[in-house]
């Protein structure tokens, strides 16, 4: 028997063009681990290369509103025009078959889930630096100028609000970042809290 039968839920966050998305994919490239991504919905457009139902659901707006109406999101966010948010239904069903489940989700998205799920665990990511946020921004090439203007003022009000998360991980090194978040989720996995109950069942055991 497992400590822990079920599963736990894992938000990365931090402002936009951080690498957010980066770290994730290095996190499910490592060995040995039982990873779920927990697939957002959202009405922007696909980039280049992203793929519909892996990357995102692409869904369009009256669709999205409707199930905002129905309360079927974990949580949700709008941004310069486009609404992203987390089906509850699938994390649900794979928290109860005991997976661990990665939201890699906006800030505000993830203060609505630390609302709601009060034993997720919160991994904010930071630049090394302001200046690095910015390049990374201008190297991606999806945005206009204007539209980098509002992600940086965005990211500064977003790093103030570093406190509500459990830990922070600089993305200095992609390859870095994914092995500190891998030994954060170890740890929590480990903590008495998540354990002590299934652990005194054992005790009782003949």
């Amino acid at each position: 028997m497992k400590l822990n039968d079920r599963g736990l839920l894992i938000v990365i966050s931090g402002p936009s063009g951080v690498g957010k998305g980066t770290v994730r994919k290095a996190l499910f490239e490592m060995k040995n681990h039982e990873l779920i991504y927990s697939v957002s919905m959202t009405t922007r457009a696909p980039r280049p290369g992203e793929v519909d139902g892996v990357d995102y659901y692409f869904v369009t707006k009256e669709e999205f509103l409707k199930r905002i109406s129905e309360g079927k999101f974990l949580e949700w966010a709008e941004f310069v025009g486009n609404y992203y948010g987390t089906p509850l239904d699938k994390v649900e069903e794979q928290l109860d078959l005991g997976k661990e489940v990665v939201l890699e989700i906006e800030v505000e998205g993830a203060l609505q889930v630390r609302e709601k799920a009060k034993d997720a665990v919160f991994i904010f990511i930071v630049p090394p630096g302001k200046k690095a946020l910015y390049d990374r921004l201008i190297k991606r090439g999806t945005d206009t100028p204007e539209m980098i203007k509002k992600r940086m003022e965005k990211a500064d009000r977003e790093f103030t609000l570093a406190h509500k998360y459990d830990y922070i991980v600089v993305n200095d090194d992609v390859k870095n970042a994914a092995d500190r978040i891998m030994a954060i989720i170890r740890a929590e996995h480990a903590k008495t809290e998540r354990t002590i109950h299934t652990y005194m069942k054992l005790l009782r055991e003949d």
